[in-house]
This record gives structure tokens, C-alpha cells and sequence, in this order.
């Protein structure tokens, strides 16, 4: 399974690079590749998403450089910004993990499993998705599958300002509040010390290898 990582990456060019390794991926013209990233400022709205949840007007929003983009994926609206850790995997689910609900559980115990590193005993929220510690939210998913080829993923805050999710209700739950690693543990912890253990946790669900690689795959066009 090939890690990539990719620094900060606009949100637009993101997904047409995801969309592109996934028709790759479909057509068997490369592997297993997640791809590790931070975005600028971005809401994402998923199928579900009200426009109600983006509490922040449209001239606020633009004042503040924070882009909005409407997805394929599911869920509500996402914010995504710096000290988060996003992680795209393109992976082929079949012949024998064809369970959507199963690859969502496999992301949010990498979150669990990655936040036990850091001493912070993460789990899940009774009919919520994402990885928690207490009541508030430290790490989101959010999926699309074509052809059981997975895109989109997760976001894992390490030390991501948590004063930007006030813009929005998060994943449209309204009774929750968000946290970081950073702010659990009262220190700064940066997006790289998570890079490894994340992988390690990932590759180990899915009975991979890791491969490194900073910046793009072969064959992926910039």
C-alpha cells in the first residue's frame, strides 16, 4: 500500500486527483495508494448537507479565504484546514471486503488506534460516525465508492484551530462540540508525527505493506 505525502493541496486539485487514481485504480493500472495531506481553508458539503449547518455568511466566509465545495460523498458539511490530517485512500475492496459499513469502521479505528499513540483513549458515539474522545468529535469520514473503489476518507484533527468549526454545525450534529490531539493533550502536535503511526494502523486492517512516497504517484498527472 502506497503512502503518499502530499504537504497542502487545494481542495479542487485534491479531488480530481483522487477521481483520476480511482479510475486508474478501477482499471487495474495501479495499486492501493492513500494519499496524506492538509487543505487550506475548505467546507465540504456532503449529499446530505444543509445549507442551514454553514453558519458563517458568504462575505464572512470569503473575507476569511475559506472555500466551499459541494461532494459526492456522504454525509454533512466538513471543515478541512491546517493541522488536520486528511487521508484520501483509493483501495479496491474487492474480491472480499465488499462491506461499506466495514471500510467506514476500518477508518475510524485507524483514528482510534492513532490517538492511542498519544496516550488519548478514542472510541465511537452510538449511531454517529467518526472517531471520539468523550463527546467531542476529534476525527470525521466521509466516503464514496464506484465500482468498490473507494475515494474522499477521513480528517483527523492534530492541531487544527478549533475556533473554525464555529462556521459551521459540524456534520450537522448540533449537541457535540470538536477536539484536536493538540488541544486533548495541552501541547502541540504536528500533522507529520501522526503520518507513521496512521499508516501503520491502516496497513495493518488491510493486511498490507507500507511504501512511502513524497508528493504525487507516478503517472499522475499535476
Amino acid at each position: 500500500m502506497l503512502f503518499c505525502r502530499l504537504g497542502t493541496i487545494d481542495y479542487a486539485e485534491a479531488h480530481r486527483l483522487q477521481k483520476e487514481l480511482q479510475g486508474k485504480r478501477v482499471r487495474g493500472e495501479v495499486g492501493d495508494i492513500v494519499l496524506l495531506l492538509e487543505h487550506p481553508p475548505v467546507l465540504t458539503m456532503g449529499r446530505s448537507a444543509k445549507a442551514q449547518h454553514v453558519l458563517a455568511a458568504p462575505e464572512i466566509l470569503a473575507a476569511r479565504g475559506v472555500q466551499v465545495h459541494e461532494v459526492g460523498r456522504g454525509g454533512d458539511v466538513t471543515y478541512h484546514g491546517p493541522g488536520q490530517l486528511v487521508a484520501y485512500p483509493i483501495i479496491d475492496l474487492k474480491p472480499d471486503r465488499k462491506d461499506v459499513r466495514k471500510y467506514v469502521a476500518s477508518l475510524e479505528e485507524t483514528m482510534i488506534r492513532t490517538c492511542a499513540n498519544f496516550g488519548l483513549a478514542a472510541g465511537r458515539v452510538e449511531g454517529l460516525n467518526g472517531a471520539w474522545i468523550g463527546d467531542r468529535k476529534v476525527g470525521a469520514v466521509g466516503v464514496r465508492i464506484s465500482r468498490w473503489v473507494t475515494m474522499h476518507g477521513l480528517a483527523l484533527n492534530v492541531n487544527s484551530d478549533l475556533r473554525e468549526f464555529e462556521m459551521i454545525v459540524p456534520c450537522g450534529i448540533q449537541d457535540k462540540g470538536v477536539t484536536s490531539l493538540s488541544a486533548e493533550l495541552g501541547r502541540t502536535v504536528h500533522v507529520g508525527d501522526v503520518f507513521e503511526p496512521f499508516a501503520q494502523h491502516f496497513a495493518e486492517l488491510y493486511d498490507a505493506d507500507i511504501e512511502w512516497h513524497d508528493g504525487l504517484p507516478d503517472g499522475v498527472s499535476s
